[in-house]
């Protein structure tokens, strides 16, 4: 099977999992939804085939989780404790990302910066006081959490300053879709519900997946090559 072959199922499945929640046709996004993250793993896989790196794992590892959290979310309407389930998924798919960008950190000798710590600790600051009063018995899971997707965010900013300009770029804004998906999601469901967030929540998603990966690829063959 063509590499590119990956991709196309990617976004067709993207394409029937956002018409299906746009629609609210559960049939459709209980098929469509399994498929978006498991074809990137596939296409990565393919692509990064004979490169011998830790990288590799890391993002494989970090996917995968990703997909376990999709599917786990499916079935909360059927029991609230799923949605706990796909929430430690996730903190561990990130936990993988961190790893990830901090091993290209170190590798290309990129030191943290205050300024971006400061702007990261604003954007985490802001989040946790919009929802704190409302998170109820989930303070600390939802703490915990924005902690870790906050670290990752902060890890991936530090992309832009890597040589691999075009890479960093596609990881950084891939982090960045990543946070907007994961704060659509926790707006909608602790603080305000609003028209459209199962959506935009699953667009920013999925965009998000696509261009971390992308970007890991390019930044894998690319230091493969030097």
């Amino acid at each position: 099977m063509k590499k590119s072959i990956w991709l196309y199922l990617f976004f067709i499945s993207l394409i029937a999992d956002l018409a299906a929640v746009y629609f609210k046709n559960e049939m459709i996004a209980y098929v469509a939804k399994p498929i978006v993250v498991f074809s990137l793993i596939f296409y990565f896989i393919s692509v990064t085939a004979g490169f011998k790196s830790k990288l590799v794992k890391m993002i494989i590892a970090a996917l995968i989780f990703s997909w376990l959290g999709d599917i786990l979310l499916m079935f909360e309407p059927l029991n609230g404790n799923f949605f706990i389930f796909g929430l430690i998924a996730f903190l561990i798919a990130h936990v993988f990302y961190i790893f990830f960008f901090s091993m290209v950190r170190n590798e290309t000798q990129v030191k943290l910066k205050a300024g971006l710590m400061i702007l990261v600790a604003v954007y985490y600051s802001g989040l946790i006081y919009l929802l704190y009063n409302y998170l109820g018995e989930m303070k600390i899971p939802v703490l915990v959490y924005g902690i870790v997707i906050s670290t990752m965010f902060l890890f991936a900013i530090h992309m832009l300053i890597i040589k691999n300009k075009g890479a960093g770029k596609l990881m950084m804004m891939g982090a960045l879709l990543f946070v907007s998906s994961d704060s659509i999601l926790a707006i909608n469901k602790f603080y305000q519900p609003f028209e459209f967030a199962g959506f935009f929540t699953m667009l920013t998603y999925g965009f998000a997946q696509f261009l971390i990966t992308l970007g890991a690829v390019r930044y894998i063959t690319f230091t493969s090559k030097q």
